[in-house]
C-alpha cells in the first residue's frame, strides 16, 4: 500500500472527509473565543482553538474506532471503516490518536498555565467518551461537555480565569449536543437495540422527539442567560430567533422518525451552530 492510499485509510479513521462533526465541534469553541475576546479575540487564539478543535476531533474519532471495533462489525453503516474492514491496524490507530493529541497540545504550549491545565480534562473527555455509551444511559451529555471543553479553555487563554458565563455556555452546549445526537442515535436505534448499546434515543424511547425539542429549548434559554451576563446586545438575540427556526424545522424533519430525515435533521445542526456564531460575532462588529 502507498503512501496516498495510507493517508486516504487515515483521512477516513480520522474523518476529516466528513467534517460534519468538526463543526459541531468548533461553533461552540467558537462562541467562546468570540465572547471571551469582546469581539476581537486574538488572531493567534483563534488559530490555535481552530486548528486544535480538527485535531482533537480527529483524535477522537480514531479512539472512537478503537473502542467501538467489535461493535462496528456488526452494524452495516460502520463495518466498512478502515479499522473494522482490517486495513488500518489497532496498534496504528492507538498511535495515530496519541500523535495528533500531542500535537494538540503542542498547540496551546504558547498560552498560559491555567489552559494547559484545562488541557489535561480535555483529553480525558475526548478519550473516554467512545466508551461511556457501555454504562452511560445518556452518553450524549457526556459528549456535550466533551465538544464544549474548548470553551472553558478559550476564556482561560484570553482572560486568565473561567468565569461564570463559560459554564452556562458549556452547559448550553451539553443540552444542544443530546437534541443533535439524539437525532443521530434515532438512525440507529435498531442497532443499538440489538447490540445493547446505551443512546439517548432509547433512553427517552417513546418522548424522544419531545426531549430533542426540550433540549432545544434548554440550549436557547441558556444562551439567552449567557448573553445577557456577557451585555450582547440584539443582533445576538437574533441569532438565536434563527435558531429557534432552525430548531422548528428539526422538529419537522424527524416527528415522523424517518431514518433519513432524522440524519438530515442532525447534519442540519451546523447550520443551527453557524446563526449562533453570526449573532455573536454581528454583535460586536456593530458596537
Amino acid at each position: 500500500m502507498n503512501i496516498s492510499e495510507r493517508l486516504h485509510l487515515y483521512t477516513q479513521l480520522t474523518r476529516l472527509n466528513r467534517p460534519i462533526g468538526i463543526l459541531l465541534l468548533l461553533w461552540p469553541t467558537l462562541w467562546g473565543v468570540w465572547i471571551a475576546g469582546a469581539g476581537q479575540p486574538a488572531l493567534l487564539i483563534v488559530f490555535i482553538f481552530t486548528l486544535g478543535t480538527v485535531l482533537m476531533r480527529s483524535a477522537g474519532c480514531a479512539i472512537n474506532d478503537y473502542a467501538d471495533r467489535h461493535i462496528d462489525l456488526h452494524v452495516e453503516r460502520t463495518q466498512h471503516r478502515p479499522l473494522t474492514s482490517g486495513k488500518v491496524s489497532e496498534r496504528e490507530t492507538v498511535w495515530l490518536a496519541v500523535i495528533l493529541a500531542l500535537l494538540a497540545f503542542a498547540l496551546i504550549l504558547p498560552l498560559n498555565p491555567l489552559t494547559w491545565l484545562l488541557a489535561f480534562p480535555a483529553v480525558f473527555l475526548a478519550g473516554s467518551y467512545p466508551f461511556t455509551k457501555r454504562f452511560f444511559a445518556i452518553p450524549q451529555a457526556y459528549l456535550g461537555i466533551a465538544f464544549g471543553f474548548g470553551i472553558p479553555m478559550a476564556f482561560a487563554a484570553q482572560l486568565g480565569h473561567v468565569p461564570t458565563v463559560a459554564w452556562v455556555l458549556l452547559l448550553a452546549n451539553v443540552f444542544w449536543a443530546i437534541a443533535y445526537d439524539t437525532e443521530y442515535a434515532m438512525v440507529d436505534r435498531n442497532d443499538d437495540i440489538h447490540l445493547g448499546i446505551h443512546s439517548s434515543a432509547l433512553f427517552f424511547g417513546k418522548y424522544d422527539v419531545v426531549a430533542v425539542m426540550t433540549c432545544y429549548a434548554a440550549t436557547l434559554l441558556l444562551l439567552a442567560l449567557a448573553g445577557s451576563m456577557a451585555n450582547l446586545g440584539p443582533a445576538y438575540f437574533l441569532g438565536l430567533i434563527v435558531a429557534a427556526g432552525i430548531a422548528l424545522h428539526h422538529y419537522q424533519l424527524i416527528k415522523d422518525r424517518s431514518r433519513e430525515n432524522c440524519f438530515t435533521a442532525f447534519l442540519h445542526n451546523n447550520w443551527l451552530g453557524a446563526a449562533i456564531f453570526a449573532g455573536i460575532a454581528l454583535d460586536y462588529l456593530l458596537r
